[in-house]
């Protein structure tokens, strides 16, 4: 099944950038983010990805760096 591409604004662009500086990510985990964030804006039937897809790629990227206890 092909997916076609979801544009993401300049808006989100900004935002995913902003937080890409604060956590200190690299730019794989950009690209990583942002196709998460395609990803799950395409399963909810959006448009265009959104701030919140972006937010919700971004919290899943930051479960997956914190250290395993135990």
């Amino acid at each position: 099944m092909e997916r076609p591409a979801t544009p993401a604004t300049d808006d989100v662009r900004r935002v995913l950038h902003q937080a890409i500086q604060r956590l200190g990510l690299s730019a794989r985990a950009h690209d990583a983010i942002l196709r998460v964030a395609r990803t799950i804006a395409h399963l909810g039937s959006a448009d265009s990805v959104e701030n919140r897809h972006v937010a919700e790629a971004i919290q899943y990227r930051c479960l997956d760096r914190r250290p395993a206890y135990g």
